[in-house]
């Protein structure tokens, strides 16, 4: 198995580009185990609080690199063979937490209700990653269960979109922020350039759907990815064009728009599409199952363009 460190040489913060270099090549098939850090100067905590700032992280700021968007993305990683036209699979096998902390904060002009709180606020959340919970510092603490996924997971994007922020996520993938991606789901995403070059980040140890105040529990975390090229997009996706994921007990379409209606009618075309191939039913059959067995939730509407998930319960159709 391949690893891949957080350091200087290995992330790029904040921006997605086809023309980044590789900074590691793996076979098709082939699992890769990321380290994946968290957070820019402004949210680490103060001396006075007592956390310690991973050293990785701290290394990477110390490089002042530049910066275009808010994550730090450990990648890109080409895999070998994946053109454009094909789909990248990829299985999230675990997730570990990295550092004994997460944070959490809003400020003016971002979140969903900036009208209601234009100030800034920032939480650091102790967390015990041999139990795997996170203590929230509010009415005397309130202890949750994390349940860590990577909010970025992405793929170069097209070539003449050049150097993009990750805070959008778009069909390349990048700022998904789907809690639904835990270890055990995989993610399908459209290749559109050589060695599809897949990026990992935005390490959350747990989110409500909607992340409401811009963040969820932000933290470090290590995954380990297996990366597999599907020619063509496979029998039911012969041209994927936009993210789709699966986990143990759902298939998961998604939709993203500035506009959350949009972003509605694109998760439930996706899941209609995927319906006619994967069923083999006509699209009308698919429009009214989608109404009766689907359900369509809100995944983010901090990040620009917005998301909505379709939730389609296996065994439900072959």
């Amino acid at each position: 198995m391949h690893r891949l460190a957080a350091t200087p040489e290995t992330v790029r913060f904040g921006a997605f580009d086809a023309a980044f270099p590789p900074v590691l090549t793996i076979r098709s098939g082939e699992a890769v185990e990321i380290q994946c850090v968290s957070g820019g100067p402004e949210a680490m905590p103060p001396p006075s609080s007592g956390l310690a700032i991973p050293p990785a992280l701290a290394a990477i700021h110390a490089a002042n690199l530049p910066r275009l968007g808010p994550h730090i993305i450990t990648g890109p990683i080409a895999v070998e063979g994946a053109e454009p036209g094909d789909m990248l699979q990829v299985d999230i096998e675990a997730i570990e937490p990295g550092w004994d902390w997460g944070f959490c904060g809003f400020r003016p002009l971002f979140g969903t209700l900036p009208e209601d709180f234009p100030y800034h606020r920032m939480l650091h959340i102790p967390v015990d990653r041999a139990a795997r919970t996170a203590t929230l510092p509010m009415a005397g603490g309130i202890t949750l269960p994390l349940a860590p996924f990577f909010g970025v997971m992405g793929l170069a994007p097209p070539p003449e979109w050049g150097r993009i922020s990750t805070k959008e996520p778009r069909a390349h993938g990048g700022n998904l922020d789907n809690k639904e991606l835990v270890a055990g789901s995989t993610l399908f995403l459209p290749v559109h350039v050589e060695g599809a070059l897949f990026s990992a980040g935005d390490g959350h140890g747990m989110q409500g759907d909607g992340e409401v105040c811009i963040n969820a529990l932000e933290m470090c975390l290590t995954g380990r990815f297996r990366l597999s090229v599907v020619k063509g997009g496979g029998r039911t996706d012969p041209i994927l064009r936009f993210p789709r994921a699966e986990t143990p007990t759902h298939y998961i379409s998604m939709g993203l728009n500035e506009d959350l209606d949009l972003a509605m009618k694109q998760a439930l075309r996706e899941m209609i599409a995927f319906l006619v191939a994967r069923a083999n039913i006509s699209a009308e059959d698919a429009y009214q199952f989608c109404s009766l067995a689907v359900d369509f939730r809100v995944t983010q509407t901090v990040n620009g363009e917005k998301g909505v998930h379709g939730m389609l319960r296996k065994g439900l159709i072959v």
